[in-house]
């Protein structure tokens, strides 16, 4: 059985992206999840070739800086100069001389692009033992995009740049997608014979095309099943059009594979998120990072998510999590905020206008509405009062508070941490707790209540409070 040849991805990344307007180098700019480099890698990673060769140029600290944490198996290549797509393949291919068997050269702002979409061109490419191959696609509005030119037998005659065909060619709709397959060897020999005679002075790629044809060399086309894969960014403006199609592919990947999107149009997913069928998740939710949902937990309306894992049958409603693992069976919101470190176990609760920060809840315990917990542990099926402050910070340090098992704190109370309230211990309502609470005990940290007699007609004279009073008065006496 004969060796597969090896195969070598090249992605171009070196250039500046001027329309973005931003400080970002455009390769980085985000979309659901990744940046578009990321995604382009992603598709590298998935057609398993032998090694990753990226051409950085602008701002290549940056995307090198990228690569080391996202990619590390990617090595860099700097284009200092950026003359053209043929200079970029050259400089890439000079840093591999012992290079050979497939080069495939992606581009790093074509997000949309899938494994699948590779593969065939790849098995074409192949099959054909062709010197070159190009991605095509057939698009309605070809403006500004390069033409695959066909002869009279449908074979590739050359690829045109849009600055450098005639009124004819523009008139075709079958466009270069940018992403084509090589021959290595071949590749090299014909990179030493571009020129930059063209209306942008540069080493077009493109041309090697053309003389590998003028040489009898074989060249072939694979056109993309869906055009959309093909469409990269210059600006603003094209990168949300490119959000919003990854985002219906996404959303409908994950209806098809069991999970109820209640308005797919509202519900963005990042493309590391991971759910299990029979997830509900209802309108106006975006689920990003290494977000997880499982089995009938229910995510919505208005919830975000992120790095946050969700257990079967929970429920998260309105509520911004980050890096929260919410457990099986437990309830959030509405209008909550889980912050780092927050964990719920089974049946757990956290209720309205609640944040909580590096807390942990144990099993059944309840944290119902308008509280603050920071650096805590509650105890199994303890409950925490309405306005409780768990006070973690003294201006200098955060120290931690411990909640025992069924515990009871009663509502507007103040926990000075450090301090432990012992298992099935009662807090009084209005308490400020500076003190541990033993086991069993009731803590009570209120003053003895005293009544002012008269202050409002004393202090108060002429206002609506005192004329009350007073009628309150006169009504007393006649009973």
């Amino acid at each position: 059985m004969s060796q597969a040849p090896s195969r070598t991805v090249v992605v171009l990344a070196a250039g500046e992206g001027k329309r973005m307007k931003s400080a970002t180098p455009k390769v980085l700019q985000p979309l659901l999840g990744r940046t578009l480099l990321g995604h382009v890698l992603h598709v590298a990673s998935a057609i398993h070739t032998d090694r990753t060769l990226v051409v950085v140029g602008h701002k290549a600290d940056q995307v090198g800086a990228f690569l080391a944490d996202a990619a590390p198996d990617a090595t860099p290549v700097l284009q200092a100069e950026q003359n053209g797509t043929g200079h970029a393949v050259r400089i890439a291919l000079d840093a591999a001389p012992e290079l050979t068997g497939t080069v495939v050269v992606l581009s790093g702002d074509v997000p949309l692009l899938r494994p699948e979409t590779v593969e065939a061109l790849l098995t074409t490419h192949e099959r054909a033992g062709a010197a070159a191959t190009v991605l095509s696609a057939e698009v309605a509005e070809p403006g500004g995009l390069g033409r695959v030119v066909r002869d009279k037998n449908g074979h590739l005659e050359r690829i045109v740049e849009q600055k450098d065909a005639t009124e004819e060619e523009r008139r075709i709709r079958e466009i270069n997608s940018g992403i084509y397959a090589f021959d290595a060897v071949l590749l090299r020999e014909a990179l030493g014979k571009l020129s930059t005679d063209n209306a942008q002075g540069e080493e077009y790629l493109t041309d090697v095309f053309g003389i590998l044809a003028s040489q009898g060399h074989p060249v072939a086309i694979e056109v993309a099943e869906f055009a959309y894969e093909t469409l990269g960014c210059n600006d603003r403006a094209e990168l949300s059009r490119l959000r919003v199609l990854m985002r219906d592919r996404i959303n409908d990947a994950w209806m098809r594979s069991g999970v109820l999107l209640l308005d797919p149009a509202t519900t963005w997913i990042d493309a590391t998120v991971t759910l299990e069928a029979d997830a509900v998740v209802e309108q106006n939710c975006k689920l990003s990072g290494t977000t997880t949902v499982a089995r009938d937990a229910v995510i919505g309306p208005d919830t975000t998510l992120i790095d946050t894992t969700v257990a079967e049958g929970a429920t998260v409603l309105r509520t911004h999590s980050i890096g929260a693992r919410i457990g099986p069976e437990a309830t959030v919101g509405p209008f909550s905020f889980l912050r780092p470190g927050t964990t719920l176990a089974r049946k757990s609760k956290i209720g309205g206008f609640v944040e909580a920060k590096n807390a942990e809840l144990g099993e059944g315990a309840k944290v119902p509405h308008l509280t603050y917990v920071g650096d805590a542990t509650i105890g199994a099926k303890a409950n925490i009062g309405a306005g409780t402050i768990f006070a973690n910070y003294d201006g200098v340090r955060k120290s931690r508070t411990v909640v025992g098992e069924a515990a009871f704190v009663g509502s507007d109370t103040v926990l000075i941490a450090p301090v432990e309230i012992g298992p099935g211990a009662y807090v009084a309502a209005g308490s400020a707790v500076a003190q541990d609470v033993p086991a069993g005990n009731l803590g009570v940290t209120r003053a003895q209540q005293r009544n002012i007699e008269g202050w409002v007609a004393r202090k108060r004279p002429g206002t609506v409070s005192a004329a009350a009073a007073e009628a309150a008065d006169i009504t007393s006496e006649q009973e």
